[in-house]
């Protein structure tokens, strides 16, 4: 089968949407089929293109035998409401020539990944032009987390934007997402359910597993017998960072506590800024992916803050490594979200943006080491019943072939599936 993705995150990225785009076109890739990818060159999450790569030009390159062809756009340093808006617009305008040069090798399908929402109307109508299967898959509902979260506003606005979605999300042969909420509200944006699917993110539970996280407690001076508690992933408006600065301070007389902050993003300035002072909080950049596993297993407690109204807009992407890594998780969220529901089963849930009721629930955990241990490995078993690379991409595999042969374009079926 000859797969096109079409999303402006992909790896060299090393976390976030670009993650996953990457490990499902390599794996499909791995499987035998001709994958190749539209994208922008790797910016996320620190907002900067990375070094070797162009922000103005386009390129062409081979990634584990995945063809990637990236075209330009414009980063602004400091993402906001407009600055973003035109950020994709910039993606969805220029990435066209390298769409269509795309499209010509007649792929069987062509999956556009949300964010952004730009791409959709070229990746549909692609589609239709070359015969291929149009399916839209839901990372981020970005346009609802922009209005909930401040970055758009005006009720006119938000109308419109609403009545172009559900018209567009209409269109496709296949719409995906990666929550059981998040796929209800596709549903309700009408959506026909037979073309609706559950296609959650995933983790290597072999490669991410229990084990000595030592080496980066070592590296960063924290004593061995302490208790750490680890926030690893983007630094951007979503997280609602602030909080864990909130918790630093108000858990600086706990002595065995140790906080590590990893990532890039916007936010973090504004994080280590309000961190000034605090001896047991650590900043780390992020780590390369081959030490992923061992920077999750140096946390006893995984932090995971959130902004208040985006719970059921986005599943972070960063939750699957921490329950492979058997460690129990204090979020933030709303009862009753998803997120609150997958996170009750293997650690504490507070309100969002409740700084003393994230720092009770940190407390409580460093005080409990048999909890922490039964939470964790209810993480760990969460990750292996619902989680595992192979068989969340193996079923994604079989939709992929069935969709594609209901155009009437036979697809070649690998003799694994």
């Amino acid at each position: 089968m000859k797969i096109l993705v079409y999303g402006i995150n992909y790896a060299p990225e090393l976390t976030g949407i670009g993650k996953y785009s990457a490990e499902m076109a390599e794996w499909m890739a791995a499987r035998g089929h001709q994958v190749s990818v539209v994208t922008a060159p790797p910016y996320y999450p620190q907002w900067q293109v990375q070094e070797g790569y162009r922000a103005g030009r386009y390129r062409k390159e081979t990634r584990r035998g995945v063809t990637v062809r990236r075209a330009p756009l414009w980063v602004p340093a400091r993402p906001g409401g407009l600055k973003r808006l035109i950020h994709l617009a910039s993606f969805a305008l220029s990435s066209l020539p390298s769409l269509l040069r795309a499209a010509a090798g007649r792929p069987d399908l062509i999956l556009v990944v949300e964010p952004a929402l730009f791409c959709a109307p070229a990746a549909w109508l692609t589609a239709r032009l070359c015969g291929a299967r149009a399916w839209l898959h839901i990372q981020d509902y970005e346009v609802d987390a922009a209005f909930e979260l401040g970055l758009l506003k005006g009720a006119g606005l938000r109308a419109a934007v609403r009545r172009a979605e559900r018209w567009l999300m209409r269109r496709f042969d296949r719409v995906s997402t990666i929550s059981g909420r998040m796929l209800d509200l596709a549903l309700a944006k009408g959506v026909d359910p037979g073309r609706a699917l559950l296609l959650p993110n995933w983790i290597d539970v072999n490669a991410i597993a229990p084990r000595s996280g030592g080496d980066y407690r070592a590296e960063l001076g924290i004593p061995a017998d302490a208790v750490v508690a680890l926030y690893s992933g983007n630094m951007g408006g979503k997280q609602g960072l602030q909080t864990l600065a909130d918790v630093a301070r108000r858990l600086d007389g706990e002595t065995r506590l140790w906080f590590v902050f990893c990532g890039q993003g916007p936010e973090r300035a504004p994080l280590q800024a309000a961190c000034q002072g605090l001896e047991r909080v650590r900043f780390l950049d992020l780590q390369p992916a081959e030490r992923l596993g061992e920077l999750l297993n140096s946390a006893d407690v995984h932090l995971l803050p959130q902004r208040a109204g985006a719970a059921d807009l986005v599943m972070p992407s960063k939750l699957t490594g921490m329950l492979a890594s058997g460690r129990p998780v204090v979020c933030g969220a709303a009862p009753g979200t998803e997120l609150a529901a997958v996170v009750a089963r293997c650690g504490l849930v507070t309100p969002p943006e409740d700084g003393a009721a994230m720092a009770a629930a940190v407390r409580t955990l460093a005080d409990d080491a048999p909890r922490r241990e039964a939470l964790g490995a209810a993480a760990r078993q969460y990750a292996l019943a619902h989680l595992h690379i192979d068989a969340v991409l193996a079923e994604a595999e079989r939709e992929f072939i069935a969709v594609a042969e209901s155009k009437g374009k036979p697809a070649e079926r690998n003799a694994g599936v």
